[in-house]
């Protein structure tokens, strides 16, 4: 479990220290360019969700996170310690440090910091916790979906004869 929470800081911390280096060198200046429009660096503060969605409701944002992340790490503990499961492990692990890093913005600052900006397609502004917790979710939905799908652990049959 130590190792786990380790990995967990460490993470957070990249995040964090991304999101540092946004605020300081992009705040207040011009996007930075990175491929010609392509990807760019910009300093966005996010006071709602994925996508600029509910705008403003920071306290229900906090407290969704916190819910999210405690059922999180009580799913990851509920998990056999069977190796066959460490993939649901990871993607868990990324959604909770994902979770974790947007959850430290908004009790710092009330809003998220995003720096990331792929124009090319037009997608909104992100952070690297975006990221964590976009390719977790996407990781463990194919694992529950199509590895796991008939994994009496994780989907106990129901009793044949109700």
């Amino acid at each position: 479990m130590i190792s786990i929470i380790i990995i967990v800081l460490f993470m957070v911390g990249f995040d964090q220290i991304t999101k540092y280096f946004a605020i300081e060198f992009l705040k207040n200046a011009n996007a930075i360019t990175i491929i010609p429009n392509v990807f760019e660096l910009t300093y966005v503060e996010n006071r709602g969700a994925a996508f600029g969605i509910m705008q403003g409701r920071v306290t229900f944002f906090t407290i969704v996170t916190i819910l999210s992340i405690l059922f999180i790490i009580y799913f990851y503990r509920t998990i056999p310690k069977d190796k066959k499961y460490n993939l649901i492990r990871m993607a868990l692990i990324l959604i909770l440090a994902g979770g974790l890093g947007n959850l430290i913005d908004r009790i710092v600052f009330g809003y998220v910091v995003d720096f990331l900006h792929f124009k090319l397609i037009r997608f909104p502004v992100f952070n690297l916790a975006d990221c964590y917790v976009t390719i977790g979710s996407i990781f463990l939905m194919v694992l529950v979906l199509f590895v796991y799908k008939d994994d009496e652990v994780l989907n106990p049959k129901k009793d044949e004869k109700q």
